[in-house]
């Protein structure tokens, strides 16, 4: 979008609540994100994740295998940017953050899902894609910033928006750019820490 649509559609006035309440659903209905990390040479670098669980807040888990290139670049350089697109609605979540390393076999067998062993095959060095396969580790990329665009109107509205600028030259409003800062970040994580059990 340029400058000026992104002013027509910039989000303001929402509450931290608000805002956090959408993003969680987006988030949940784009669980597959381009996961992007730095190479040693400092370029960039991005693969298709999927989304494991997302806790405290912003922050999201992901599952890899400990032989991957991108663990190397994590380890040179923690910071990741996630990009999360719906092609239906035209929604997208933006999430910079830092990636953290964690083979705690407690936290894996407790996130484990039978579906990883697609990607963890057995090797027959006694790794069968199981819980205990030494291969898996995951990775908790903890927000910093988070943007991300709802949409607000309906297709016909959004159609109509779009036909009225290409007439009058006005920039269509057609939902809402909204940005998280690490303030509200911050206020995210307290929020999901107080929740009552089991909400």
């Amino acid at each position: 979008m340029t400058d000026k649509v992104t002013q027509a559609n910039l989000g303001q006035g929402i509450s931290t609540e608000k805002k956090l309440d959408d993003l969680y659903q987006l988030i949940d209905d784009m669980d597959v994100c381009l996961f992007t990390t730095h190479r040693a040479d400092g370029r960039l670098v991005t693969r298709p994740m999927q989304v494991q669980e997302r806790t405290s807040g912003t922050d999201l888990w992901f599952v890899t295998d400990i032989e991957t290139d991108k663990l190397e670049e994590l380890a040179s350089d923690p910071h990741v940017n996630l990009g999360f697109y719906n092609n239906k609605s035209r929604e997208w979540v933006s999430v910079s953050g830092r990636a953290i390393i964690s083979q705690d076999r407690d936290l894996i067998r407790a996130m484990y899902e039978p579906s990883w062993k697609a990607w963890f095959p057995e090797d027959g060095k006694g790794r069968d894609g199981g819980p205990d396969d030494p291969r898996i580790a995951l990775v908790l990329v903890e927000a910093l910033s988070v943007t991300y665009f709802k949409k607000t109107r309906a297709r016909p509205m959004v159609l109509f928006e779009i036909a009225k600028g290409m007439v009058t030259g006005s920039a269509p409003k057609l939902g809402e750019e909204r940005i998280l800062g690490e303030r509200e970040i911050r206020k995210a994580h307290i929020r999901e820490q107080n929740k009552p059990l089991g909400s």
